[in-house]
């Protein structure tokens, strides 16, 4: 079984996703904004759902067409092989987007693909009716400029849900772009991270788990797990391999500190639900406080914004203690996300190096200092 898939990420994650897909041995891998195209076996599948740290889903592409009236868009869904996926009780609900496309109307979109569907599997399993009582089969189509891109959900709950992170603090970070952020600050599995904003402790969940190679998903079960669709063992076979993958003997460590002591709780918790917690160490702890205890350090942050929980002045006073205690000095690098463009100037220096990035909606830099 060979297939065509697109995993959609955030905005600015599109090269970190390509990179991990190929080195997943996915193949024609090809990226747009804010997803990315590859190929591979029912192997792939899998292993993407399971390892990927940075995508949000992964969909299977059943087809990509063009249309510009409703009789086009009916007959290319209809044309498709949907019995090949969806069973007879199944349950396959539609949802997606049009953008810049004749065919602008997301409810009439669906209502003509939900009938397309219908009428394919009637002639197939020669019934009338379906009572949809079955696993979910989520259908996803997107028109962008009259092409319109047939899918399957085969993640379910998205890659960001880890399972790790049931409770969280005001406005955390996803988990995707917090594993990119550590990947973008080059982490490695002898470093020594720091997050002295830590909050629920995502930035050090993720960090260590990448340190140590833990797949993010390796804990989880995915929509298409209930499919009967890919063959027996397979998800079997790629957690072993995930396991067999892990690495046992890293100096890797996590440093957090938060001035609130809710939230260390909160991060010990999630760290303990994710297996990593004998890597990462806490202190209740004031930025102005700041005073690392290793010679080197990686330093990966997500401070507060004044747009979503202080107001901009609060923001920037601590922009500005994170610039003099941030030092530039051997061994150390700085990461922070924010979505202030003064950010470098009250900060007090330029970044080595800037990345355009958004956290939810909001559109960020993340800053980069590597000496």
């Amino acid at each position: 079984m060979y297939l065509q898939m697109t995993a959609p990420c955030l905005l600015g994650l599109e090269g970190l996703v390509s990179d991990e897909l190929k080195l997943m041995g996915a193949e024609d891998v090809s990226a747009e904004n804010g997803r990315v195209f590859f190929h591979g076996n029912e192997n792939i599948l899998a292993r993407a759902n399971i390892n990927s740290r940075y995508s949000e889903r992964i969909l299977i592409v059943l087809d990509r067409f063009k249309a510009v009236t409703f009789e086009e868009l009916f007959q290319g869904v209809k044309a498709l092989p949907w019995s090949e996926f969806i069973g007879s009780t199944d349950t396959f609900p539609v949802k997606g987007y049009s953008i810049n496309s004749a065919l602008h109307s997301v409810p009439d979109c669906q209502k003509i693909i939900k009938k397309a569907v219908v009428e394919s599997l009637k002639e197939d399993y020669n019934i009338s009716w379906f009572e949809e009582s079955g696993p979910v089969h989520q259908i996803q189509f997107s028109i962008m400029k009259d092409e319109v891109t047939v899918m399957l959900d085969t993640t379910g709950i998205g890659l960001h849900k880890r399972g790790y992170r049931p409770e969280a603090n005001d406005a955390p970070i996803r988990e995707t772009l917090a594993a990119a952020l550590c990947c973008l600050s080059r982490l490695r599995h002898y470093h020594t991270l720091y997050d002295p904003f830590c909050g629920s402790g995502t930035i050090l969940i993720e960090g260590a788990m990448m340190a140590n190679n833990i797949a993010p998903g390796i804990n989880r079960n995915f929509e298409c797990d209930r499919w009967g669709f890919l063959p027996p063992g397979t998800w079997k076979q790629e957690r072993e391999r995930c396991h067999d993958l892990i690495k046992t003997d890293t100096d890797f460590a996590a440093l957090g500190s938060d001035i609130d002591s809710h939230a260390l709780e909160l991060t010990l918790n999630n760290a303990k639900r994710a297996r990593v917690d004998k890597f990462i160490r806490l202190e209740e702890c004031d930025i102005r406080d700041f005073s690392p205890t290793t010679q080197k350090g990686t330093l990966v942050t997500n401070p507060p914004y004044g747009e979503r929980m202080m107001d901009i002045r609060e923001a920037e006073r601590l922009y500005g203690i994170m610039g003099e205690k941030f030092v530039s000095k051997y061994g150390w690098s700085y990461g922070i996300i924010s979505p202030d463009e003064k950010f470098e100037k009250v900060f007090g220096r330029k970044a080595d190096k800037r990345r355009k990035l958004y956290n939810g909606m909001i559109k960020c830099q993340y800053y980069m200092y590597f000496k």
